[in-house]
């Protein structure tokens, strides 16, 4: 059985998709880009600030169920330019300071929106 996850403190997906799946235990965040979710615009600025509003969109969508950033065990991470690879290490690991999860970064030619960034998430919610 699966429950589709809708929160207004994440964008509106931009085509037909859902912001994430709750699949029994587990929990699957669609790629998020740096959209603001109150405007619904791309996060102008610095490449340290998409970063932070697509971490903040995956924040609180698993947040939406229940979970946490902790409960994340899983992280895909697509970057158009991997130089950025040190900045973007800098900002994700505030989020994931103990026990981050084991995640892939790769360098793509482009993404939706044409951003430099794309971001999804596989958490595990169960409570024992």
């Amino acid at each position: 059985m699966k429950k589709i996850i809708y929160t207004e403190r994440a964008p509106r997906p931009i085509g037909p998709y859902s912001q994430g799946i709750v699949a029994g235990c587990y929990v699957f965040i669609s790629g998020q880009i740096p959209i603001d979710p109150l405007t619904g615009k791309i996060v102008d600025g610095e490449f340290s600030d998409r970063v932070v509003r697509v971490l903040e969109n995956i924040k609180a969508i698993i947040e939406s169920v229940g979970g946490s950033l902790n409960d994340i065990v899983k992280v895909t991470v697509f970057l158009r330019d991997i130089g950025m690879f040190q900045q973007f290490n800098e900002i994700y690991s505030r989020y994931f300071k103990e026990d981050p999860p084991a995640r892939t970064v790769v360098e793509v030619s482009n993404l939706p929106r044409g951003v430099d960034i794309e971001m999804e998430a596989i958490a595990y919610i169960c409570r024992e």
